[in-house]
């Protein structure tokens, strides 16, 4: 068992089945030792974790655990690409879309959902850069959508 799943398992966490593309892009890409993923939405089964505008409607937290189910299914959708949990070595970026309104301007806390599960799972490895930007609208109506860049080992 790699760090990885013995942390996975250590937090009692069973990673989601990988989701699948909704158009026209594939959920993830390899190119050398990067994986980078497509955006992921805060899928948790057919659910969406919560839907609409964070500041009109969803709550900071709300949005938060959104983000760490959009994380979760990152890591999933780069497992699916690279054949096994162990091979993701690093997080190297994350970058957090919310879904906002147009008086909310607290992206960062949202995305900190995201970035504290990859930290609990990656420890140091899971430290990373990041991005959080505010948006109008996001696919499905989702309040958050997490895209990561991993680095892959053998």
């Amino acid at each position: 068992m790699g760090l990885v799943s013995q942390r996975l398992e250590e937090l009692g966490i069973v990673l989601p089945a990988a989701p699948q593309a909704v158009a026209a892009y594939v959920p993830a890409v390899i190119s050398g030792k990067w994986c980078w993923t497509s955006g992921q939405l805060p899928f948790r089964g057919a659910q969406l974790v919560a839907q609409g505008i964070v500041g009109q409607g969803v709550t900071i937290e709300e949005a938060q655990e959104a983000a760490k189910q959009a994380a979760l299914n990152a890591i999933s959708v780069a497992t699916s690409y690279v054949g096994d949990v162990d091979r993701l070595r690093r997080v190297i970026k994350v970058e957090g879309y919310v879904q906002s309104s147009k008086d909310f301007h607290d992206q960062p806390q949202v995305i900190n959902g995201a970035s504290w599960i990859l930290q609990e799972i990656f420890q140091e490895q899971g430290r990373h850069a990041r991005s959080a930007v505010g948006t109008n609208a996001l696919p499905l109506n989702a309040c958050v959508e997490i895209a990561c860049i991993f680095e892959i080992g053998e």
